[in-house]
């Protein structure tokens, strides 16, 4: 039999010609031979019910499984190697993996081909048949900077802002783009961590990744480290400028805020996000990059999922690729 592919459940079906059924990233478990997760964030991860015990295989590489873990989600039977079944790091977060099948088929999870701080890029596409690749950022417009742009512009804004005496915030999601963040721009001092961040830090630098040493934000408040006069940075997970967080350190320290995201390409994303600057940093691919990964799997068929899917396969099949979405 042919392999069949298809969205279920909030996740990606895959029976394979020999009969092996796995769900790929699913946010319900239900009937299959193996499961498997592919990165850490809450998106991709499935929230078991009190007590259930999951008996079905479960491939995801250890620093998913550490990761997942402390934010609340139990991987159980997690294995990282099966015969027929590779795992290739996608670049995306830490621990990030896409999935090979039989040299067959290749399921990207997220990914990132662009080398970011400590996150390498991706080179090892694998040739298959058939390509389920990630469209989050699936339409032409979302073309990104080059990194050096990035921290350049950031730099500036930062240093600005230490010689007007103003402390500043730099916002990105908790699990990958804060601990890049805290990689790219570890020069400065004082820096400051929110306490969620410090935990995944302190992960992240058990798992290698070695992080250079912080203080929470809470022990900063507590012992009066903070001062509105003189300048300091802190990193905190991306939020609006009208959060509570955001508002408390406004109105008791003058914080500048920065926040990091590939949506703030468009220009009334900082506006939306009531943030002082935005800047243009992502762990997926951009348009062109994900057209990148297309060609250099060289797949006879090609699904997409997530984000702009329909656009993007839309956008392949007129440059000559059979491509389909895979949204419902």
């Amino acid at each position: 039999m042919d392999h069949q592919i298809k969205n279920l459940n909030g996740g990606i079906f895959v029976q394979t010609h020999s009969n092996k059924k796995i769900l790929l990233d699913p946010r319900k478990v239900t009937g299959s031979d193996f499961i498997f997760v592919s990165h850490a964030h809450t998106d991709h991860l499935h929230k078991k019910k009190k007590n259930e015990k999951i008996k079905i295989k479960t491939l995801a590489s250890k620093e998913t499984s550490i990761i997942a873990k402390i934010r609340g989600y139990d991987i159980q039977n997690t294995i990282d190697t099966y015969e027929g079944f590779e795992l290739v790091d996608t670049g995306h977060i830490l621990g990030s993996r896409g999935l090979l099948i039989y040299d067959e088929i290749f399921y990207t999870g997220d990914i990132s081909v662009r080398k970011r701080g400590f996150m390498n890029s991706t080179t090892n596409i694998p040739k298959v048949d058939t390509l389920i690749i990630e469209s989050t950022f699936g339409k032409p417009e979302y073309v990104f900077p080059s990194i050096s742009k990035v921290i350049d512009q950031t730099n500036k804004i930062i240093s600005e802002c230490y010689d007007k005496g103003n402390p500043v915030l730099i916002m990105g999601y908790s699990v990958g783009k804060a601990q890049l963040l805290f990689d790219l721009f570890k020069h400065w001092d004082p820096f400051y961590v929110h306490d969620s961040i410090y935990a995944i830090n302190k992960i992240y630098s058990e798992l290698g990744i070695i992080l250079k040493n912080s203080i929470n934000h809470t022990f900063a408040e507590e012992n009066n480290l903070l001062s509105k006069n003189n300048p300091w940075i802190m990193l905190s997970p991306l939020m609006n400028g009208n959060s509570k967080f955001v508002k408390h350190m406004k109105e008791k320290y003058g914080v500048v805020t920065i926040g990091f995201s590939g949506w703030s390409i468009q220009p009334g994303y900082k506006y939306m996000m009531n943030l002082d600057h935005t800047m243009t940093l992502s762990d997926h691919c951009d348009y062109n990059e994900l057209i990148h990964v297309v060609k250099r799997s060289n797949a006879k068929k090609v699904y997409t999922i997530h984000g702009f899917a329909d656009e993007f396969a839309d956008s392949l099949r007129k440059m000559g690729f059979n491509a389909e979405s895979l949204e419902k």
